[in-house]
């Protein structure tokens, strides 16, 4: 299938540096939302010491907007790269990846043995792991069939099978009571977040984050396709090998310290851009990262302190997701 038919939307018009009045108002409004959603989230419901209550909620308040800017960049460049909107790397097989890891380090160490181990350990071993093998993965996606969208969807569904068929063998292979602690893992976390695993994410992740940010410019010009970009001075396959790091590192770390959501990253993309319609990165990233914020936040004040409910949130957001993810598909395949 032509890369036309993906659903780019790259528009080939002058780069500007500058953001429009419109969007900007609409980044404004944005972050004046996420602010919204965080007031309530950090007090409604308290009884007890503000003392306490305020940087306890603070924590996971700064765990779920950091999370969602990084899978929300993420997502954007690894749209940018591949040129197609409906592709972001926990469909094409990363979530299946990280629960076939979870559960190989179960089947080696046992239930007991893993539980044991220092967080912080754990945590750098399995993000380090994650990276290496999300670069292996997208890697070759990318490079086997980086310009036909269904063969790049088709690829990943049999990764993702791969991975899950391993998966299930060795949890087969698995005392019953060690079971738990893959079935707690293999979901996103977001009301238990370890303050110092907190500490080194945001480090890693602000820092990937910056180098996304420092990239905008250039990946408004990758956008434009192969020819347009090294018509204009870039080398594209560098760029794509820059963003595809980057990429790695934050999906590795973010599922690392909360666990995987399989649609949050097509969800809030698909939202940034009906919210701030435009192909240039210096919109399109922020605007990506605030409505993630606001998914993620309001989401959770909606459903832990509004509703009472013991839904995770992820549920909700994977069900939203699949449902844009459908749409998006047959809308691409009627083009």
């Amino acid at each position: 299938m032509p890369s036309d038919l993906s659903l780019t939307g790259a528009a080939p018009a002058p780069l500007r540096r500058l953001l429009p009045g419109q969007n900007a108002r609409r980044l404004a409004l944005l972050a004046l939302l996420l602010a919204v959603s965080a007031a309530p989230y950090m007090t409604l419901g308290s009884r007890g010491n503000w003392g306490f209550v305020l940087p306890f909620r603070g924590a996971k308040l700064a765990a779920l907007v950091l999370v969602g800017m990084a899978v929300s960049t993420s997502t954007v460049l690894f749209q940018t790269i591949t040129r197609n909107r409906i592709l972001t790397p926990s469909i094409m097989g990363f979530d299946a990846l990280y629960v076939m890891i979870l559960t190989g380090a179960v089947y080696l160490l046992g239930g007991h043995g893993v539980m044991r181990l220092p967080p912080t350990g754990i945590f750098v071993v399995n993000a380090g792991l994650l990276v290496l093998a999300s670069l292996a993965l997208f890697g070759t996606l990318l490079g086997r069939a980086g310009h036909d969208l269904m063969r790049m969807v088709l690829t990943g569904i049999i990764f993702g099978t791969l991975f899950r068929s391993l998966t299930s063998f060795l949890q087969r292979m698995i005392d019953p009571n060690e079971f738990a602690v893959i079935q707690v893992g293999s979901y996103a976390r977001f009301t238990q977040i370890d303050t110092d695993l907190l500490a080194i994410s945001a480090v890693v992740l602000l820092a990937a984050m910056a180098a996304a940010w420092a990239m905008r410019h250039r990946l408004d010009v990758i956008a434009l396709g192969h020819d347009a970009a090294i018509n204009l001075g870039e080398d594209p396959r560098r760029g794509q090998i820059q963003a595809l790091v980057l990429i790695a590192v934050m999906v590795s770390v973010s599922t690392a310290l909360v666990g995987p959501v399989a649609f949050l990253g097509l969800l809030v993309v698909s939202l940034a851009r009906l919210i701030t319609p435009t192909p240039y990165h210096g919109v399109l990233l922020p605007s990506a990262g605030l409505t993630a914020g606001i998914v993620l936040v309001g989401g959770q004040t909606l459903m832990e302190r509004v509703l009472a409910l013991s839904t995770p949130l992820p549920v909700i957001i994977d069900l939203a997701g699949g449902l844009v993810f459908l749409i998006l598909l047959l809308k691409g395949l009627r083009r």
